[in-house]
């Protein structure tokens, strides 16, 4: 019987990671300090943090992994050694790396390694290779199915074992914002802003509307219609059944820089679907319905990647989110009564009545939502709250005075 295919989630804070791990995920990955590839884009967790991420997701029986996979130079390996102790001390599952600089040293601390897309493995001898170092190998991006499901039939074949003696498994990413670059590997903003993507501090240049100009005439064209660095977000829930079926043992959601509300529904609709392939429960109405909750949280449009074979082409068409749905602040977290399960939360700004939906995202939360079928307002229930009121109502977890309330709008109304 084949093994379950593990759910590598996001977790750019702790609201992230406990949403993530709410809604299923077998493992979170995250970064801490500015050695991981989302240090500008994500709030990044301190070296103290890792003691409680540690903790939580042991409590959970969730894998937490860590990320230490930018371009390593001299001056980084003080901070290096600091980070590692700190990942031995707690016992973090395992470090995502590239170079060769991290990997050597954990190595020597005894601490196991999963090899980052950024090595651009693309073929059973890079596989063969970086097994002596690593028991996960996360594949480069741009290959499709056909050449992923060789090489882990090659695995089998050879008996290509990773440095624990087990067979050598394999991670690809299922979903989430996809780079024009090769694995990842941009120079742009470093070219523009001496800002290296490489070093997590990517500026995503790529994003941008662009002009083209004819240095004979001078005419400036604008590129209308698609914004041609910018790739859509890949998506495989609607064939994940082929990506289970290729033999990989780790399936990747991409999104450390995006918000507990999206981590935890890109996380639940792949648990769902991952569920359904395994019980033979995988059909077409509930396809149509992963599709329509994965757009309601950030994207920019979908396409299946390289998986299918298809060419580089899908571009998004305009600027931002294609989301359905929009979050709008309207307060936050002032107070807890835990005998009775409610949360108090000070309004803002703006409006909220009966009928509306609100989202929480917190540390201990996670991230929830649920349509008002009552307003208790000023500790009364009421039609309407407005800015300076307090409402309370039902919530699974601690409130803090860092938890945020959101009210969920349509996009279309906007």
């Amino acid at each position: 019987m084949k093994k379950r295919v593990e759910l590598l989630s996001p977790a750019g804070s702790f609201d992230s990671m406990q949403a993530a791990i709410n809604a299923g995920a077998d493992a979170i990955y995250f970064g801490v300090e500015q050695l991981n590839m989302r240090t500008v884009s994500s709030k990044t967790f301190t070296m103290q943090d890792i003691k409680d991420v540690a903790e939580r997701c042991k409590a959970h029986k969730v894998k937490a992994y860590i990320t230490l996979n930018t371009v390593m130079y001299d001056h980084d390996r003080q901070l290096l050694q600091t980070i590692l102790k700190e990942v031995k001390e707690h016992h973090i599952d395992a470090v995502i790396a590239s170079d060769f600089a991290v990997i050597e040293q954990c190595i020597t601390m005894k601490i196991p390694v999963h090899v980052s897309t950024q090595a651009n493995v693309s073929n059973i001898e890079a596989v063969k290779f970086y097994a002596r170092f690593s028991d996960v190998i996360v594949l480069a991006r741009e290959l499709t199915l056909t050449q992923t499901e060789n090489i882990c039939k090659e695995i089998k074949r050879k008996d290509i074992r990773g440095v624990s003696g087990e067979p050598v498994k394999i991670e690809i990413f299922g979903h989430g914002a996809l780079c024009m670059a090769i694995s990842g590997k941009c120079y742009l903003s470093l070219h523009t802003q001496n800002a290296s993507a490489n070093r997590g501090a990517c500026q995503q240049n790529c994003r941008h509307a662009y002009e083209v100009t004819d240095k004979e005439t001078g005419e400036a064209l604008l590129i209308d219609n698609e914004y041609i660095m910018s790739p859509k977000d890949l998506c495989t829930i609607d064939f994940v059944d082929e990506v289970v079926n290729s033999g990989i043992n780790v399936l990747k959601m991409e999104g450390r820089s995006k918000g507990a509300d999206y981590v935890y529904e890109i996380t639940k609709c792949y648990r769902e679907a991952l569920d359904a392939v395994e019980e033979g429960t995988y059909t077409k109405e509930k396809i149509e319905d992963w599709m329509k909750r994965l757009s309601t949280v950030y994207n920019r449009g979908f396409w299946d990647g390289y998986y299918l074979g298809r060419k580089l082409g899908e571009w998004t068409p305009n600027p931002g989110s294609a989301a359905t749905e929009r979050k709008v602040y309207i307060g936050k977290g002032t107070k807890y009564y835990p005998k009775i399960g409610i949360g108090e939360f000070l309004v803002e700004t703006g409006t909220l009545k009966i009928g509306d939906t609100l989202m929480v995202s917190g540390a201990h939360i996670g991230m929830m939502k649920e349509t008002m079928q009552t307003l208790v307002v000023n500790g009364l229930e009421a039609g309407e709250a407005k800015r300076g009121d307090k409402i309370t109502f039902p919530v699974p977890a601690k409130v803090t005075h860092n938890d945020k309330l959101y009210k969920i709008v349509s996009a279309a109304n906007e």
